[in-house]
């Protein structure tokens, strides 16, 4: 697999998300369950398909621009207006800033984007991760994720106590708030007004760090132009305890995938069960 990503690697960013438009689509066709599971969340989030239909071919494009992202050179990048500005302001607090983003866009820049700008000033970008079943996928995150002012904590009580040392050394996080999360380690809260297995390890470290809260994502830009981050502070209303923070930022993930329902992964199994797995 790694020989494949490193042949990838070198296409233009054009040529692989049309790749990626195209075995959208397929997969779309072709997969009875992945279309229903598309269009039973685009029906919960109260939408219509005409409002989400790029996203059939975003999901594919997510896939296809991998191997440039993880092996190849850096693609054109843009932050939008103030977003800059706003991640120097959370991280010149010194409280450590902890960043949040959907299934929306294309995440793997986000992280790329804060390590390149704001690594050597501020430190490092720990990034939550769950490492692949798929042994070969696995092999190539290994290979390919870690780099220069971006490090990875597994999702186990090693890595939660890896990112709590790094907030509170003023350094940054970064995490997927709507990825269900193992068994014990969620909770039930409404997302899109159904209830969804949660995280709670964001509002936890935020409580228990005091750090700044940012929203992040990165726009992918039509014809492989590139992405534009976008970048703002989640402002929290009394949250005091982890219910009620929880409960904010799954609203702000709402907002966040409401401004562009068509780069949301909406094929994602969001309201599942979650799974048993060790967390030690």
């Amino acid at each position: 697999m790694i020989f494949w990503f490193r042949f990838f690697s070198h296409w233009p960013l054009w040529a692989l998300h049309a790749i990626g438009q195209v075995a959208g689509w397929l997969a779309w066709l072709l997969s009875k369950t992945y279309r229903q599971r598309f269009l039973a969340n685009v029906k919960t989030a109260g939408l219509g398909f005409s409002q989400v239909a790029g996203a059939v071919g975003q999901a594919g494009s997510m896939s296809a621009e991998l191997p440039r992202l993880w092996m190849g050179k850096s693609p054109a990048l843009d932050w939008a207006e103030g977003s800059f500005q706003s991640v120097e302001a959370a991280y010149a607090a010194g409280q450590g800033v902890l960043f949040l983003t959907p299934h929306l866009g294309c995440f793997e820049v986000s992280a790329q984007a804060l390590s390149v700008s704001f690594s050597q000033k501020y430190g490092p970008l720990t990034v939550l991760y769950r490492p692949s079943r798929k042994e070969g996928l696995a092999r190539v995150m290994e290979a390919t994720r870690a780099r220069p002012g971006l490090e990875t904590a597994p999702t186990t009580l090693a890595g939660v106590r890896q990112m709590i040392k790094a907030l509170r050394a003023g350094r940054s996080v970064g995490l997927l708030p709507d990825q269900v999360p193992p068994l014990g380690m969620g909770q039930w809260t409404p997302f899109f007004g159904k209830p969804a297995y949660t995280m709670t390890l964001a509002a936890r470290l935020a409580l228990q760090t005091g750090a700044k809260l940012m929203l992040i994502w990165g726009e992918r830009l039509a014809w492989g132009q590139g992405y534009r981050i976008h970048a703002s502070e989640l402002q929290i209303q009394g949250a005091d305890d982890v219910d009620a923070l929880v409960l904010q930022i799954n609203q702000a993930m709402e907002r966040l995938i409401l401004s562009r329902p068509d780069q949301y992964l909406w094929g994602y199994a969001r309201y599942k069960q979650p799974r048993q797995e060790s967390v030690a």
